[in-house]
């Protein structure tokens, strides 16, 4: 028999199994954070398994985290005695700051197994608890716990029927604390996410230290009021924990700990290589007019035809004009007669070799992930001895998806060992600044002037050059290397 609100406490009664109000608002709240988290970090360019395994991982030790810390400091003796009330926890029982630790310290070690930046990380996701927390208070208020000291039923005029009167407990109206920390909660969220992070210039780590000063403070004065406080040695567990996220958020967010974060490593620089290292275009063109009067000398390519082929795969590019069966064959003969324009049509762009030595000298690492085939890279590389330049060169071949899909991206990345925080890809065309957008890099577009006229464009650069010098220039900037700079 299926019974819905049996009781203030119970949201849905199936036979035995009884699901609570706490458990609900639970969920509510951790899918809230796992929805708003989820887009931020898609858009630095976390992969759905690490976004899904983070969010499930910290679930998880959270709510382990929340219900140890409670044992721990509510009665402790009592749960030695009868072990297993332990795991009751539809009889109420967590603590979130314990939950926070748990969940800290999963986050930590899965950004450290998976080459990502904690701090980066934290920032994306750590904030958004508190609309968590203002959402999972209200499972306190259908239990009638976490309440304060007793007040007079005047004291909730102002307040609706149905709120007044789960406030009546034992025999007295009580202060709502839960109801507090709750509004606080989400005046904080609205404080840091909207108003901090998008008027004032936030570095690394920023959000999450703001997040501990104000969840901190508010915790402290709300647990002030509360007669059930987990108690330690005489104080209160709660507000101690409380001191030390604001002491730790002050210092943090006055800079003490950055030289400790890892912030601001140079970055990992990629390149395209056609029209943004190399200045192939004119061989494309000609090569493409070949292949189309040997194969098909009735069509007379226009320029805006030509122009369509620089950036798309050879592939995609003939099998707009002929059967399917017929593109590998074409294939092979563009490579033969572009390979043999190249001495005459492919130099290097004005200042690459020039750029590319004082980048190296700086200590930048440096890779190249292009939709050209690897073996069309390695002529003009051996001819202008570039290859130093480079941990690693990928080409059509080399990787699963191709641009816009930052699959190459992805590629080189785990082939050089390193994560995406601090990342810049450079390119000439739409589709490599799409795919530095999707892995989250900071995207410069190269010699492109329709990335300011086009406003079909799904994504925009971070930076537009016309000469590869002002790249130097660029990295004289004081901001993280991402698409959101932050």
């Amino acid at each position: 028999m299926i019974k819905f609100f049996p009781d203030t406490k119970i949201f849905i009664e199936i036979g035995p199994l009884q699901i609570a109000w706490y458990a609900i608002f639970i969920l509510i709240g951790s899918y809230l954070v796992y929805y708003i988290s989820d887009k931020n970090l898609r858009k630095v360019g976390y992969k759905e398994e690490d976004i899904e395994n983070l969010f499930f991982g910290t679930l998880i030790t959270g709510f382990l985290g929340a219900r140890i810390w409670y044992v721990l400091f509510s009665d402790f003796g009592a749960y030695l005695q009868n072990p297993l009330k332990m795991f009751a926890v539809w009889e109420g029982g967590l603590a979130i700051q314990g939950g926070l630790i748990a969940g800290v310290i999963f986050g930590y070690i899965y950004a450290k197994r998976k080459n990502l930046n904690f701090w980066q990380m934290s920032d994306l996701i750590v904030p958004n608890l508190l609309l968590a927390q203002a959402v999972g208070r209200w499972g306190n208020f259908m239990n009638q716990e976490a309440y304060g000291e007793a007040v007079s039923e005047s004291f909730y005029r102002f307040f609706p029927n149905w709120f007044k009167n789960m406030m009546f407990i034992n025999g007295e109206f009580h202060h709502a604390t839960f109801f507090y920390e709750s509004v606080g909660n989400v005046i904080g969220w609205v404080l840091i996410v909207l108003v901090l992070k998008r008027l004032s210039r936030v570095k690394r780590g920023d959000l999450t230290f703001a997040y501990m000063m104000w969840y901190g403070m508010v915790r402290f004065f709300v647990e002030g009021l509360r007669t059930d406080s987990l108690m330690f040695m005489g104080l209160r567990m709660a507000q101690v924990i409380s001191i030390i996220f604001v002491v730790v958020g002050v210092l943090g967010y006055l800079g003490v700990f950055r030289r400790f974060m890892n912030v601001h490593n140079k970055p990992i620089i990629l390149f395209d290589f056609d029209g943004t290292l190399m200045d192939t275009e004119k061989c494309i063109k000609e090569t493409f007019v070949q292949v189309f009067k040997e194969n098909q000398p009735e069509t007379e390519l226009s320029d805006a035809q030509l122009q369509s082929f620089i950036g798309p795969t050879l592939y995609d590019s003939f099998g707009r004009y002929f059967p399917e069966e017929q593109v590998e064959k074409l294939v092979e003969r563009y490579r033969e007669i572009n390979y043999d324009l190249h001495e005459e049509h492919v130099f290097p762009i004005p200042h690459a070799l020039e750029v590319l030595d004082k980048l190296l000298a700086d200590g930048y690492r440096m890779g190249i992930v292009s939709s050209k085939m690897a073996s069309s890279i390695k002529w003009p590389m051996d001819e202008f001895n570039m290859h130093h330049y480079f941990e690693v060169v990928l080409g059509y071949g080399d990787f699963e998806f191709y641009k816009p899909h930052p699959s190459g991206i992805d590629t080189a990345l785990e082939m050089m060992g390193v994560g995406r925080d601090q990342l810049i890809y450079v390119g000439d065309q739409p589709t490599d600044i799409e795919a530095g957008a999707r892995a989250g890099a900071f995207t410069i577009a190269y010699n492109y002037e329709r990335f300011e006229k086009d406003d079909s464009l799904a994504y925009r650069p971070n930076r537009s050059i016309n000469d590869l010098r002002e790249i130097l220039n660029i990295l004289e900037e004081d901001h993280e290397w991402t698409r959101t700079m932050m």
